[in-house]
């Protein structure tokens, strides 16, 4: 069994949802409210194991939250489950702010992705 998840950097990142990747945002309403990664869904990770029937299993998923260390246990739990094409990306919404690349402030949330 493999643990090791893959890495991958927020332009690889923005490069995989591109090309059609789900963007899964692990943190909290109020943090992905404040900033998030434009196209990014929502699935908080006090609800994750609940909701992770929703993801698509045809479908590349592309793991988010702060800094990384939440997605990575998301994504590593989606592993287990199942899931064959999941990738953690690398610094988060953090690092995909400061690499410059789209992204959503403040409110003005509730739009389709």
């Amino acid at each position: 069994m493999l643990s090791a998840m893959k890495e991958v950097t927020p332009a690889e990142g923005q490069r995989l949802v591109q090309q059609g990747a789900l963007l899964v945002d692990v943190r909290e309403p109020d943090e992905y409210e404040a900033v998030h990664a434009e196209g990014a869904q929502l699935m908080p990770l006090s609800e994750f194991e609940a909701r992770a029937s929703e993801l698509p299993k045809d479908r590349p998923l592309v793991m988010i939250c702060r800094s990384g260390a939440r997605s990575a246990r998301a994504g590593e739990w989606l592993l287990e489950q199942g899931y064959s094409d999941v990738v953690n990306l690398q610094g988060g919404t953090n690092a995909w702010v400061e690499d410059g690349l789209p992204s959503v402030h403040g409110s003005g949330v509730r739009g389709n992705a």
